[in-house]
């Protein structure tokens, strides 16, 4: 029996770093991994805990970020005079 295989939004394949090629699936207790863009396949077994997150644009700090300084900002009400 054929299992569906999904894509992963937003992951990179650590062989060949395109974005969006990496499709997964589960059979047998095992969670199976594959690059549609390259060769790279991967399985790793379900129970496994120690098992790393794979990179996605969500997880990853851009360098913009590291180097902006956060500033808090202020919304006035246009309706209230100002202090």
């Amino acid at each position: 029996m054929s299992s569906v295989k999904r894509f992963i939004a937003g992951v990179t394949c650590p062989r060949c770093a395109a974005m969006d090629r990496i499709r997964a699936w589960e059979q047998n207790n095992i969670r199976y991994r594959e690059c549609v863009n390259c060769d790279f396949f991967e399985q790793l077994p379900i129970e496994d805990e120690a098992a790393p997150e794979l990179t996605t644009r969500v997880n990853q700090v851009r360098e913009e970020q590291k180097t902006q300084d956060v500033q808090p900002v202020r919304i006035l009400d246009p309706g209230k005079p100002k202090r």
